[in-house]
């Protein structure tokens, strides 16, 4: 299975890798709307011509950027409908009010590096919000996905996916001591794994999803570590919220990803796989795209959502 390689790279955009592409007449969703490359990957899907729903926890800003992003494409198919990932009732009710087709999801949320926190469900905050919220939003939105008959996920991950695996016994650390780039690894390899079973599950359905790194971008995303991520980020590889955005919109819509599915990608182009720390933003982890491991996970998802039914 030859790696996937594209025209575009560190420096393109989401406009540039989305330049020619019509969506007239398509359904996309993307989490985390509000702000950041989120709002882009928003932006530049609405300029296609697609229906674009922002699904956000912050309604007002939401509603804020909903509006910027018809100014500035004309598209007044724009909206912002609230949805919280930490709660499994917000994310049935945004599931069970969505009617007809979806093309495109793109699971983009996140939270990185917070301090020791636990969801009603005894969750740990990262895990929910980044893999297990987008597990149950993607499950339930699936019959629209299937309805669609070529419908793409793409999901997005990060380089921190190499600081750790899942930890199958110890997900919530019950009895590891927490560790936020610890749990923020462990939630961005799941949204690997993610990618890699939900493509083999829903092939009959052409379904297609992909992992991301988007690169180091300075957004929200931040607001735990003093703005600046890791720190250990040369200032020369950081991004503009347009060049993060990027790869996610290739994803999204590109012919070149016509079929395919379960895979990594950075900077617009799959990433290899590794079988140790890269030291780099490129690589994806072996055990993070494991088929025995995806299935594992997907099996795990499902059980801790139905315990909180």
């Amino acid at each position: 299975m030859s790696a996937i390689t594209t025209p575009f790279g560190f420096a393109s955009t989401a406009s540039e890798v989305m330049s020619g592409i019509d969506l007239t007449g398509r359904r996309a969703v993307v989490t985390g709307a509000s702000s950041g490359i989120g709002a882009e990957t928003a932006r530049a899907l609405a300029a296609t011509g697609a229906a674009v729903t922002l699904a956000v926890r912050d309604m007002v800003a939401g509603e804020r950027v909903a509006k910027d992003i018809t100014g500035s494409t004309g598209n007044q198919d724009v909206r912002a409908v609230h949805l919280d990932l930490t709660d499994p009732v917000s994310i049935t009710a945004f599931t069970t009010a969505w009617q007809g087709p979806l093309h495109v999801l793109v699971n983009n949320a996140g939270v990185m590096a917070c301090p020791e926190q636990y969801t009603e469900q005894g969750w740990e905050w990262q895990f929910a919000t980044n893999h297990l919220g987008h597990f149950a939003l993607a499950t339930g939105l699936y019959g629209a996905l299937a309805a669609d008959g070529n419908a793409r996920v793409v999901v997005v991950s990060s380089t921190g996916h190499q600081q750790s695996p899942v930890v199958w016994d110890d997900v919530n650390f019950a009895f590891r001591p927490y560790d936020p780039w610890l749990a923020y690894g462990q939630s961005k390899t799941a949204n690997v794994l993610f990618a890699v079973e939900a493509t083999r599950r829903w092939a009959a359905d052409n379904i297609t999803a992909n992992a991301l790194m988007p690169g180091a971008i300075y957004t929200n995303l931040q607001r735990h570590t003093g703005g600046r991520g890791s720190g250990r980020v040369p200032a020369e590889l950081i991004k503009t919220v347009e060049q993060g955005a990027a790869t996610s919109a290739l994803l999204a819509t590109s012919p070149l990803l016509e079929g395919v599915g379960g895979r990594y990608f950075v900077d617009c182009n799959e990433t290899e796989v590794v079988d140790r720390r890269s030291g780099t933003l490129h690589g994806v982890a072996r055990y993070a795209v494991a088929p025995a491991g995806a299935r594992r996970l997907w099996d795990l998802s499902q059980d801790l959502l139905a315990g909180a039914a």
